[in-house]
Formats: C-alpha cells, structure tokens, sequence
C-alpha cells in the first residue's frame, strides 16, 4: 500500500528537495546532533515538525523554535499523548531509538511511516548538485569495526584524487548536513551503524538509496541488546550492498561479508571485490611480499597487479597493524572504484594519522609502552588489538552490550601476560578467564568514583609490567558504565599514565606485585 499524506498526496513523490514538502506532519524522535539536523530539513523545506526527546542541549533547545519546529521533552518509555494527538504522517527517528522502543513499536503498529535520516538525505540529495546536474555519488562503509577509520582513509584518498569528498554519517557529520551543504560535493562517504542500516531495512523502494560502492569490514557479535539477536544485527548489517551499482567490496577473511555480496540484491554489472591480508587474486586487493597491491582495477588484472604502498612505508606512520592495514585495503578498493590513482592513494597514506584512542601509543617509559585503544569496544577490536601486541597486560571490561567474552579469552586473550578487569560486569570477565585461560594472572580492578578508576588501573599495571612489556587498553566493551564514552576512558588513561611518569615512578615499574585482587 502506498503511504500518503493526512491530505491525500502519497508519500511516493517525495522523492527531491524541489517535492512539496509543505504541510508534511513530521514526528522526529530524538534530539542528538542528528535529529537536529532532520528537524532543520524538515522545517526548511516546510514541513509541520514536532521534536520530541527526553533532552536536549541548550543550542538545540534554544534553535528548534528558531528554525520554526516545536519541541516536546519528556519521558519516551510509553507513547506520548503529544505524538498521539499530532497524528504525524511520517515519523522520522534517531538511530538509538531501537525496534524494541514503544514509540517504534507504536509507529509501527498505525501503520505510519517510520524513515531514518538516511532515507530523508536520500530523498533530498539533489539539493546541491554537482558540475553535470547530478547529485553526490555516495559510498556505504559498515563493519562491526574498523568503520571510521575506513570512512576518513576513504575520503582522505578521494580528496587526494580530486575529488571534492565528505566523511558523514555515524562518523560524527549528518548526512543531511553534507547533503545540504552549499559547496557541494562529488561523493559522500558515508559510515553508517548497524543502527541507521536496521532504518534503512523499512524503506520504500522509491526512495532506498543507490550507492556506488559499499563494503561491510567484518561481521562479529555487537549490538545485540539493541537488535535482539546475532541474526538481527547480521540482517542489518547486510542491507549495505542492497543496489550496489559499481563494487561490493568484501573482507576475504570474514566469509560472512562473502555471503553478504552473494545474496544481495544489486544493481546488474556491479562487482564483488575482495581485500586481505594474503595474495591477492584477480578482483582483489592484498599483500605480496609487503607490497599493498591492486589486482581489480586495472585491464590486465589475470598477469599484473598495482602497487599501492608498501607495509614498511606504513609503519614509518603507524599504519600497519594487521586490521589497519586491512583498513586500508577496502578503502583503497573503494577509491579506485572512482578511478582515484595508486600515486593518489600511496600520498594520502603519506599524510594520514589515526584518530586518538586507535592502539594510540601515549607514553613509552621504563621499557613499557602504554597503548590506548579504548575504541575497541567490542570483543572482535579487542582482539585485533591483542593480536598487533602479542603478550601484552590487558585492560578489559566495562558494558558488554548483552556480548559474550568466552571466544575472546579463550582466543587471544589466553595469550596475554597478565589481564586487568574493570567495569560494571567485572563477574562475566572474570569468570570468562577462570573458564578459558586459567593460567592467566588476572587482577580485578574494584570500582570507585570514575575520577579514581584509571589511576588505580595504571598503579596496578605499572606494578607487574617488565621491560619490554605493552600494556594495552582495549576493553571489548562501552565505556557508559564508568565513563562518559570511550573517549573519556581513553583520556583518563593517558592522564593517569602521564601522571605516574611525572610523579617519577616510571623507575620503579616492574616486578611489584599489587595488594590484593589477584586470580589465576
């Protein structure tokens, strides 16, 4: 059935900016950074907007009665009254808003159309266009990790080519705010959650989106409690290559990715391209003999392949962890895709750093160096940290997300010399290696205020850490439990470690055995 307007007009012609909007009742769910910049869509192009969250920022409280919306803060665990009496015709929600919510539920249930903000953006993307009288072409990065790091290599290596490239989505910039930009752009390479990818998942064939290219990284358990199952967050994830035109770019490692491009529903002509760390075969990009080489895009892809960059010219940057170089393999697939040159490519490798809490190394002191990667956040960046520090001390443990430790422990984490426990869950990890790596010395790290928790975390580590050591944060689980986000954690860590040097006890590691606290 087509959705219609309360007037009549169907939903099915809303399809560009220059559409009228006008009058469109529109409930947008949620007050973040993206659901401001969907109430500010809505309300230019004329839509009738109610806003309805349980908080805002001052900015955007103060902004949404300026752009000509309304705002309704309060408790969203039940229906609101206010949506009820709107009667929206479309109800457009932020991506933390999961399937399970009652608002959903309740959308859902009447029959109303429920969009994302990458549907909106889909629908609006001729708002700027481009030289030839086309809109952006748009590049889908997804992954259990890795994600950000691909998004900002990608456009790095577009920007590097010639082309004028915007990172958005999950990466922090709302696709409606790159889409609506009056500079305009070639492409958006847009990051998108498995959140956004579940939205996209109800949206009518009129307006799903036609990507160039897509890739999903690596597929591992996350997100769970959000989706409801492995099943579900697997299904969500897969939605990336629906309609690819050009290239679906897949992780030869990770045979799920594999499965993902093989089922999907694409646009015909469009390639599977494959990246690894391996030799690579025709279509594929990989590694030979240290060399990042390109076997797809090129004519005589049977006999020849491109160099790209070499592994050890990565290391001089930081850049050849095995997953980061993974990393830079789908996002040199993708650039190519557009036809963006090896030289391009290897020069904006060149330039380009990681962002912090990315196996961040913040201090090298008595031998021991202190690595942040408070980013990995779930147990598959875990390990693909553990794997670029073999033996190292582990930091582990904060708000699992409903996910299992066990494989993780019993895996890479049986590898570790020593593995320190903190958060919330502390039981679950703490069981997990009594489980699977008994022999691994582990001190579990008792809560106190937030303020105090990194400072005993780096006391206790400095206490059993040799020459020679890394002690690693990389916590396989969200930081919300102690911290503001696994950016705060991160910090707090490097403050703690930078604070134990300067306090001169950097001459001191090694040896101690803490206090208390310690199994195995």
């Amino acid at each position: 059935m087509t959705a219609v307007h309360r007037d009549g007009r169907s939903l099915d012609a809303l399809v560009s900016w220059n559409a009228d909007w006008r009058g469109l009742k529109v409930a947008v769910l949620g007050l973040s950074v993206t659901g401001f910049s969907v109430a500010d869509t809505l309300a230019e192009l004329g839509a009738d907007v109610l806003v309805l969250s349980e908080s805002a920022s001052e900015d955007h409280a103060r902004l949404i009665p300026v752009i000509g919306a309304r705002l309704q803060l309060g408790d969203l665990g039940s229906v609101p009254a206010e949506l009820v009496d709107f009667a929206p015709d479309v109800v457009v929600a932020s991506p933390g808003f999961p399937p399970s919510h009652p608002v959903i539920e309740w959308t859902r249930a009447q029959g109303i159309a429920l969009w994302g903000d990458i549907e909106l953006a889909w629908r609006v993307r001729d708002k700027v266009l481009r030289a030839d009288g086309t809109p952006a072409e748009w590049l889908f990065i997804t992954g259990t990790n890795g994600k950000t790091t691909t998004t900002q290599l990608t456009a790095t290596m577009l920007l590097e080519g010639g082309l004028r490239a915007a990172p958005c989505g999950n990466i922090g910039v709302p696709v409606l705010d790159a889409v609506r930009d009056p500079e305009g752009f070639d492409v958006l390479v847009v990051e998108l959650s498995s959140h956004q990818l579940w939205y996209l998942g109800l949206t009518d064939p009129v307006a799903q989106p036609v990507p160039y290219a897509t890739t999903c990284l690596n597929l591992a358990d996350d997100h769970l409690v959000w989706h409801g199952s492995a099943a579900a967050y697997r299904d969500a994830k897969a939605l990336v290559y629906r309609n690819t035109r050009v290239a679906c770019v897949y992780n030869k490692a990770d045979a799920a990715t594999l499965h993902m491009v093989e089922v999907a529903d694409v646009v015909e002509g469009a390639r599977a391209i494959g990246f690894g760390l391996g030799i690579p075969g025709p279509s594929d990009l990989g590694v030979v003999e240290g060399i990042l080489a390109d076997r797809a895009f090129l004519d005589d892809r049977r006999n020849s392949a491109l160099e790209l960059t070499t592994v050890e010219a990565l290391a001089e940057h930081g850049l050849s962890a095995p997953h980061i170089v993974q990393n830079i393999l789908a996002a040199a697939a993708l650039s190519r895709s557009l036809g963006v040159e090896p030289t391009a490519i290897r020069a904006a490798l060149e330039g380009f750093r990681l962002d912090p809490h990315r196996i961040e190394v913040v201090a090298r002191a008595a031998g021991v160096t202190w690595v942040d990667d408070s980013k990995a956040t779930n147990p598959h960046a875990a390990q693909s940290s553990l794997r670029a520090f073999p033996g190292a001390i582990w930091i582990v443990g904060g708000d699992l997300k409903g996910v299992d430790l066990s494989d993780l422990v019993a895996g890479a984490g049986a590898t570790v010399r020593a593995a320190l426990v903190i958060g919330v869950e502390r039981d679950e990890v703490l069981g997990a290696f009594a489980r699977h790596a008994p022999a691994v010395p582990v001190i579990e790290v008792v809560p106190g205020d937030t303020e105090e928790v990194m400072t005993r975390v780096v006391e206790l580590a400095a206490g059993i850490a040799r020459d020679g050591d890394t002690v690693l944060l990389a916590p396989a689980a969200a930081s919300f439990d102690q911290f503001r986000s696994y950016a705060d954690r991160g910090d707090r860590f490097a403050e703690a470690v930078r604070g134990w040097i300067e306090a001169g006890n950097a001459g001191d590691a090694g040896g101690r055995t803490p206090d208390g606290g310690l199994h195995g």
